[in-house]
Order: C-alpha cells, then structure tokens, then sequence
C-alpha cells in the first residue's frame, strides 16, 4: 500500500507522479474495442489523415483514464473506499500514438465525513504529453473526488 490516508493529504500539496506512459496505437485500438468506441478519428487513417489533426487521436478517455490510474500509487492505493466523482474534465490538446505522458496531483479540497469515520478528498488532475524538445502541453486535466480511509490507531506515522 503506497496511498495517503485522509489526514496526509494537505490542501494546495501538488504530488508530481513518477510513473510515464508512452501511449501506443495498440492500448488506443484496444481501449476502442474494449468500450465498443468505433468513433473514425481514433481507428481510421485515411479518415483521421482529412481531419484537422492529420492523423489519429487517441481515445480522450484513455487519456483520462491513463492520467488517474497514474495518480493512484502515490494517493490513494490501498487508502480509497470508493471514487466519488469526476468533474470538469477538459482535453485541451490531443494526445497521438508515440505520445508520452505524465501527471500530477494538487489537492484542492478536503473534509471529514459527516460521521466522522473517513474523509472526502479533492484533487485537481493534470496530464500532460512531453514533447522531443523538453516542453510539455497539457492534454487533459479534471476533478477527482475520492473518499479516503483515515489512518487507524494502530498504524505508525
């Protein structure tokens, strides 16, 4: 277990995430195939290549997904009860096969449960591909809500 229980987290932390991905054309064709997606832009070529991209997109909630799954060793794996919400989700850029990845974490809110038992944690997630030249461009970013277990009394600090 290498996730944050809830009195961990602090507000306006942001936690750079370790762990890249290069994205491939085979996780985007099988994440197509995997959610029935058979939108062209992703899988077709010659479509993809008469578009303003010039070539296919990567499935945007591959990207999502690829950033929260990122998040998850350094906040909240082994910690979570269960993720509440994801709100304002926004792909400012598309992401391309060859693409590679990163992200990052800043916790924006927080607030114990109305019994007191867990606590509701708010994270602003950001992903971002890196370009050959060392500049990066934000390719999606998003609200993540988790509920979070709380240390227990017998677990060391």
């Amino acid at each position: 277990m290498t996730g944050l229980y809830y009195e961990e987290f602090e507000v306006g932390e942001t936690i750079e995430h370790d762990k890249r991905r290069t994205v491939s054309e085979s996780d985007n064709q099988q994440f197509c195939d995997m959610t029935m997606n058979q939108q062209p832009l992703h899988l077709d070529s010659v479509f993809a290549a008469d578009t303003q991209f010039g070539e296919r997109v990567v499935n945007g909630l591959y990207t999502m997904a690829l950033a929260v799954g990122m998040t998850i060793p350094d906040t909240t794996d082994g910690t979570i009860v269960a993720n509440l919400s994801y709100d304002n989700v926004e792909h400012p850029a598309p992401v391309f096969h060859g693409d590679t990845i990163r992200a990052q974490s800043t916790v924006t809110n927080k607030r114990e449960t109305s019994d007191g038992d867990r606590g509701v944690v708010t994270m602003h997630v950001e992903a971002y591909k890196l370009g050959d030249d060392g500049e990066e461009t934000l390719v999606c970013e998003l609200d993540r809500t988790a509920l979070s277990k709380k240390r227990p009394d017998d677990a060391s600090e």
